[in-house]
C-alpha cells in the first residue's frame, strides 16, 4: 500500500489540523462569525508578508494575483520591464502584452544570477517605466533572485514599482516587504502556506496605491479598490472560499507560533541537505543561484525526466517535479516547502537516488545522504 508524499513546489502537503479545520460544517460568509475568521487571519497575514500595509485574499491562484497586480496599477501602452528567467518570468512578460502594455524585457538565461545593476542601467536607458516585475524564486529553474537588491534600485526611481511574484517562496525564504521598500508582493495559498489551491494573496505599498488611483486597464473581479472598500470590515466584495480562508486561519496560526525566523532556518536547512547530498553523490545542480524553496537537479546523459518522475509517483507514491519548458526532461525539482521535516528531505534524496540507481546511473548516494544528516542533525549534537 502506497503512502503518497507530496514534494512538489505545490501543491504541497496539507497538515492534518488544517484538514480537520477546513472539515467543519461550512458557515456564511456575510456572517459575524466568519468576519471574526476573517479579521484575524487578514491581520496575520501581514506578518507573513512582513508589512503593515493591507494584504487582500482573492480567490484565484497565483496568476489571478499576478494579474490583479498588472490591471490596478497600469494603464494602456504603459511602459514596463520584466525580468525574465525561467517560466513564471515570461508569464508576466505574457499578461502586460495580454493588456497592450509596452514591455522592455530584462532576459536572464535560466538558471542565471541578475545584477540589481542591469536593472538600474535598464530603467535608467528607459525613461518612464511605470513598473518592474520581478520573481522571489523562480520556479522553473529552481532560482533565487535578489529581489532586496532590485528593490533598492527600484526603490530609487520615483514613478517607478517594483512587483514580485513570491507565490512559490513567500513564507519560506525571507522577503521583508516594508523593509526592502518592494511595492507589491503576490502568492498563493498551496507553497508554504500549507493549504490546498484556490487562494492568491497581495499587499499594495501606498507608492502602489498611488499608482492604482490612475490606472485606466479594465477590471471588475481583479480591481482591488473593490477590495479595499469590504476590507475596512473585514469582509469581501465577492463569495470567498470560507473553508479555505478557515484553514489559512490555522495555517497562520502554526506559521506564527514557530516564527518566521524559524520557519526560514528550517527551509534553508532541508534545501542546503538536499543540494549538497547530490552534489555529493556525483550530479550537478541547474541552479548557480539556488533557492531555499525547491531544488532543481541535472539529470544524466540518457535519463529521461518525465519517466523517472512517473516511476516515483506510481512505484514509490513520491510526487516531485520535472523540468518546463526548455528543461522538460533534463531535471526534476524537488520542493522543501511547507510541512516538512528533516526526515522529509532524507526520504526524497533517497526516492530519487533509488529510481536513478535502477535507471543505470552511477551515483554515490549513501556519500550523500551521510553528509544530508550531518548537515540536517548539526544543530541536535
Amino acid at each position: 500500500m502506497l503512502r503518497n508524499r507530496l514534494f512538489t513546489p505545490g501543491p504541497t502537503s496539507v497538515p492534518e489540523q488544517i484538514l480537520l479545520e477546513m472539515a467543519s460544517p461550512i458557515i456564511h460568509h456575510r456572517t459575524e462569525e466568519f468576519i471574526k475568521i476573517a479579521a484575524e487571519t487578514l491581520e496575520n497575514l501581514k506578518y507573513i508578508f512582513q508589512t503593515k500595509n493591507d494584504v487582500f485574499i482573492i480567490a484565484s491562484s497565483g496568476t489571478g494575483a499576478m494579474e490583479a497586480a498588472v490591471v490596478n496599477l497600469l494603464s494602456a501602452g504603459d511602459k514596463v520591464a520584466v525580468i525574465s528567467g525561467g517560466k513564471f518570468g515570461e508569464r508576466f512578460k505574457e499578461i502586460a502584452l495580454a493588456y497592450k502594455l509596452e514591455v522592455i524585457p530584462i532576459e536572464v538565461e535560466w538558471g542565471k544570477k541578475l545584477s540589481p545593476e542591469t536593472v538600474k542601467e535598464v530603467l535608467a536607458k528607459n525613461p518612464g517605466i511605470k513598473a518592474v516585475f520581478g520573481t522571489l524564486c523562480e520556479t522553473s529553474t529552481a532560482t533565487h533572485f535578489d529581489v532586496k537588491g532590485i528593490a533598492e534600485v527600484v526603490a530609487g526611481f520615483e514613478d517607478t514599482v517594483f512587483v514580485v511574484d513570491a507565490v512559490s517562496a513567500l513564507g519560506a525564504v525571507p522577503c521583508l516587504t516594508d523593509e526592502w521598500k518592494i511595492d507589491v508582493v503576490v502568492t498563493g495559498s498551496q507553497k508554504a502556506f500549507m493549504l490546498p489551491p484556490g487562494l492568491a494573496f497581495m499587499s499594495m505599498s501606498p507608492k502602489a496605491w498611488a499608482m492604482a488611483e490612475k490606472s485606466t486597464l479594465p477590471k471588475f473581479y481583479l480591481d482591488l479598490k473593490k477590495y479595499k472598500k469590504t476590507l475596512a470590515k473585514n469582509d469581501f466584495p465577492f463569495t470567498i472560499p470560507v473553508s479555505l480562508v478557515a484553514g489559512l486561519r490555522k495555517s497562520l496560526e502554526i506559521i506564527k507560533s514557530l516564527t518566521m525566523e524559524k520557519i526560514w532556518e528550517e527551509h534553508r536547512k532541508r534545501a542546503e541537505a538536499t543540494r549538497q547530498a547530490f552534489k555529493a553523490a556525483g550530479l550537478k545542480l541547474f541552479s548557480e543561484s539556488p533557492s531555499d524553496a525547491v531544488t532543481a537537479v541535472v539529470l544524466p546523459e540518457g535519463v529521461e525526466g518525465d519517466k523517472l518522475v512517473k516511476s516515483l509517483r506510481t512505484k514509490y507514491g513520491m510526487s516531485v517535479a520535472g523540468g518546463q519548458d526548455k528543461l522538460k526532461g533534463k531535471i526534476i525539482r524537488i520542493s522543501h516547502l511547507g510541512w516538512q521535516d528533516e526526515f522529509d528531505a532524507l526520504t526524497a534524496i533517497t526516492a530519487v537516488g533509488v529510481v536513478l540507481r535502477q535507471a543505470g546511473c552511477n551515483i554515490d548516494m549513501e556519500k550523500g545522504l551521510s553528509l544530508a544528516k550531518e548537515i540536517l542533525f548539526t544543530s541536535e549534537k
